[in-house]
């Protein structure tokens, strides 16, 4: 069922779990994030980043939507790290519940007028908005930001920033990266909970957690974060698929190379889901809260 993004996330933190945001591109990435969620009765999120949104246009948001209104377990679809106002007004238009207003790589009063601007647009249409304070390192689909460039979150300044914007969620960046982690992940947990302590009740966000072990997932949850943007593990699965003799062999048909790419991306799906504890939790979001707000769309 098509659900709200602000449910989904408040109903994890509540119960001390996290949503998987898994990009997706086609129809095969789609079909393997609501299968695994289906065979692990999890919620998800379908996310869209910006790059595949330009790609697949107001046609990717609808099978988005019409797969995510199918599904027999609670789905909400989401727009990821956007700069574009056109952008964001085009997923709310479609249908999207969230959008993430990315204005990371502006000076701080120049992100906090944007991120701003479009928390407004976001909630006089009955979706939530997420935005980033500091800015994370690594390279994915087309954002490249150096080491250089990356910023810690300051706790101090998230929570002016959240309570200037309006906002509903934050992503955080405390160690994590896009992409793949060249070293040992290391996450700065005291950061984290300074964050927890200055930002209230806005929910919290961690980007990058392909290739973060379980002990570091279990304790970020712990100190209060409800969702994980993947993607580099999926897409991985997918690029190796279509590498494959199934996919490649002269006489190779196009049919059993997209199932083979499905079930690929599921069973790392499947890991995600299980890691951030979400399997099994599918029936904590069918409550007369969870069905109004997928029905309203309303923020409450």
């Amino acid at each position: 069922m098509l659900a709200s993004t602000l449910e989904l996330m408040e109903t994890a933190h509540r119960n001390i779990y996290a949503i998987g945001a898994f990009n997706v591109y086609n129809l095969e990435g789609v079909q393997a994030v609501v299968k695994a969620a289906e065979a692990n009765r999890s919620p998800a999120m379908l996310q869209l980043h910006p790059s595949a949104l330009k790609y697949g246009g107001s046609p990717l948001v609808a099978l988005c939507l019409e797969s995510a209104k199918n599904a027999s377990v609670p789905i909400s679809v989401h727009l990821d790290h956007s700069t574009s106002a056109s952008a964001i007004k085009l997923a709310l238009s479609a249908g999207m519940s969230s959008i993430m207003a990315d204005g990371s790589h502006l000076p701080y009063e120049e992100n906090l007028a944007f991120t701003r601007d479009m928390t407004e647009l976001a909630h006089a249409q009955g979706a939530i908005v997420e935005a980033e304070i500091g800015r994370i390192s690594g390279t994915e689909d087309g954002l490249s930001v150096s080491e250089k460039e990356a910023k810690m979150t300051d706790p101090i300044q998230a929570g002016e920033f959240v309570r200037a914007t309006g906002v509903d969620a934050l992503a955080v960046t405390i160690g994590n990266v896009h992409g793949e982690y060249r070293s040992e992940p290391r996450l700065d947990f005291n950061r984290l909970v300074r964050i927890r302590e200055r930002v209230g009740r806005v929910l919290l966000v961690l980007h990058g957690a392909s290739g973060l072990p379980a002990s570091m997932i279990s304790k970020s949850i712990e100190l209060g974060v409800c969702k994980f943007n993947v993607n580099t593990e999926v897409r991985q699965a997918y690029m190796t698929t279509i590498g494959s003799d199934v996919c490649t062999a002269e006489k190779a048909d196009l049919l059993p190379c997209m199932e083979e790419s499905i079930a690929a991306m599921q069973e790392v799906i499947t890991e995600k889901m299980r890691l951030f504890g979400s399997a099994n939790k599918a029936h904590l979001h069918e409550t007369p809260y969870a069905m109004m707000l997928a029905a309203q769309r309303y923020r409450g």
